[in-house]
C-alpha cells in the first residue's frame, strides 16, 4: 500500500450530504441511480452518478445523509455532469453500501 503524506490528505474534501432526489439511471452502463445531494449553503445541491441499486431503492435513499468527495472535477457520465463522488464499500456480495455518519451531523461538514 502506498502511503502518503497529511498535506495530501487535507487536500481530499470528503463532506456530509443528504439525499433529497434519486431517480433511477436508464443510460448508465452500470444500474446506478442519479442522486442530487444537498451540501447545506456553503456548496449547494449536487449531482452523482451512483452504482448502488443492489441494496438501496431510490425510496430508501431521499432523507439519507452520504459522504461524498465534492472536490473532484465534473465528470461526465453519460448524459449527466457527476459533481461529486458519493462513497461506500463493497459488502461480501459484492454491493456497495454507503459510507455514512452514524449520528444526525450538519450538511456539508467535512470529514477530519
Amino acid at each position: 500500500m502506498e502511503t502518503i503524506d497529511w498535506s495530501e490528505f487535507t487536500k481530499v474534501q470528503l463532506r456530509v450530504g443528504r439525499v433529497i432526489s434519486a431517480q433511477p439511471f436508464p443510460q448508465a452502463r452500470k444500474p446506478a441511480y442519479i442522486l442530487q445531494v444537498d451540501f447545506g449553503p456553503e456548496l449547494g445541491i449536487k449531482k452523482s452518478s451512483a452504482q448502488i441499486t443492489d441494496l438501496y431503492t431510490p425510496e430508501t435513499l431521499v432523507g439519507r445523509l452520504v459522504v461524498a468527495v465534492v472536490n473532484f472535477p465534473k465528470k461526465q457520465i453519460g448524459p449527466i455532469q457527476s459533481e461529486c463522488l458519493v462513497t461506500g464499500f463493497h459488502n461480501a456480495e459484492g454491493h456497495v453500501a454507503l459510507c455514512v455518519p452514524d449520528q444526525d451531523v450538519p450538511l456539508g461538514t467535512r470529514l477530519l
